[in-house]
């Protein structure tokens, strides 16, 4: 089973890009207003507030770009920060010829845990496959395709020197724009310990800890977009992934159960040099 951001860009063979997770005018930021105290630390309290604030809906897109080839993966769904269970549907681009990739895939988001269903690959249709998010060489950031949102926020408590670029609005919301770079093993030292694991797996995994990033937060500290920027080498080649995050609707229900275990497929997952692999 192949990392989806991977995947896209070895079976595609020309580019296919889009607006993906944008929301609001993305115009250039007008500083009306300074910073809600030092930025990188309003930064690093992400993860904290999104947890108090409970829930949310999202949406995700996740663009790879290897050899001259771009492509993008989309995924929509809702996630419980304080319970950290979360469910999306995710949609793989067109192949080269135009034709429609493969039938969406569902992704179950659980602690240390992703489930995947409709995945291919040989796994039987409706067989849901488990993977254990502490042994992936990225912790889960690019592979599932979504990057799980606790892990997207709490790869913040790494920020080191943000700058406030200024206030924008995003689909009608006023947001405060910052940007800086992470570092994930600080991120890992100090993240929550349901996250730590997969953090930690990460910054073993990559071939540089550095993660720049774009973030916007609304007047209460929320988090309304995150993008971050990875880079890492597979198959002879550099592979770079710009993830982005959109999250709204807070505290939306999100009713996540996790599938039974004779659904659950029970070949062997091997993680090799570019991702998961099945045998």
């Amino acid at each position: 089973m192949c990392a989806l951001a991977l995947a896209g860009v070895m079976t595609t063979g020309s580019g296919c890009s889009g607006a993906g997770a944008e929301g609001g005018s993305g115009g250039p930021a007008v500083a009306r207003g300074g910073p809600a105290g030092d930025p990188a630390a309003v930064v690093r309290r992400a993860a904290e507030e999104l947890a108090g604030a409970g829930s949310a809906e999202t949406r995700t897109s996740m663009e790879t770009a290897a050899g001259g080839t771009r492509v993008t993966i989309r995924g929509e769904g809702a996630y419980d920060f304080r319970r950290q269970f979360g469910r999306f549907k995710v949609v793989l681009p067109k192949d080269a010829a135009g034709a429609e990739g493969r039938r969406p895939i569902t992704e179950l988001l659980a602690p240390g845990t992703l489930y995947m269903k409709d995945r291919g690959a040989g796994v039987p249709e409706g067989k849901w496959v488990r993977i254990d998010t502490t042994a992936l060489e990225d912790g889960n950031l690019v592979t599932g395709g979504v990057t799980d949102p606790t892990a997207s926020a709490e790869l913040l408590r790494g920020a080191g020197k943000v700058t406030y670029v200024g206030r924008t609005e995003l689909a009608g919301v006023a947001v405060r724009h910052y940007r800086g770079t992470a570092d994930i093993g600080r991120a890992a030292r100090t993240a929550s310990p349901s996250s730590r694991g997969a953090l930690a797996a990460a910054a073993r995994g990559f071939s540089t800890d550095a993660v720049p990033f774009d973030v916007y937060l609304d007047d209460e500290g929320l988090l309304r977009k995150v993008r971050h920027r990875f880079s890492f080498a597979a198959g002879g080649r550099t592979v770079a992934v710009m993830s982005t995050m959109l999250l709204y609707g807070f505290g939306a229900p999100v009713p996540v159960g996790l599938p039974p275990e004779e659904d659950i497929y029970t070949g062997r997952v091997q993680q090799g040099p570019s991702g998961p692999e099945a045998p």
